[in-house]
């Protein structure tokens, strides 16, 4: 079952349920899939790697979002971008813990052979396409930055 036919299934059931907050965030992830559709070269197609990045794209936004509306105050903001991350989350993969990161950095490290910070791109490049969907980038470069220094 593809991306789109989970989430107008979901989206069904938000509707007959009146679940308003799930239904605004799985309205916001159907509209994301129109968009990479209608993209030049995707011939209304899309494909699950496509997928994944515009979902953590939307993730991203919501958790910068958020971050801002709590260090403003807004509550009620803030609470509206909490319940769309909890729906986005359904639909990416199980994130890694940060010592399950760690650990598969290094690897990477000692895979790549890199030994300074100089060589940070050469790990974050191979790191990024191992760990995509399974780990937030900021993490990953963080925890690369740290075990190379």
């Amino acid at each position: 079952m593809s991306l789109e036919q989970r989430i107008m299934a979901d989206m069904k059931d938000a509707m007959k349920s009146k679940n308003e907050s799930v239904l605004r965030g799985l309205r916001a992830i159907k509209a994301e899939i129109i968009k990479a559709k209608t993209e030049p070269g995707a011939n209304g197609e899309i494909d699950e790697a496509t997928e994944l990045k515009f979902l953590q794209k939307m993730m991203k936004q919501r958790k910068d979002s958020l971050d801002i509306f709590e260090k403003q105050g807004r509550q009620d903001l803030a609470e509206k971008e909490k319940e769309e991350i909890a729906v986005i989350e359904k639909f990416l993969p199980k994130q890694m813990t940060e010592a399950e990161i760690k650990e598969a950095v290094s690897a990477i490290i000692a895979e790549t052979g890199a030994k300074t910070a100089a060589e940070m791109g050469k790990v974050m490049g191979v790191a990024s396409k191992q760990l995509a969907g399974k780990a937030d980038g900021k993490t990953i470069s963080a925890l690369v930055k740290e075990l190379l220094s």
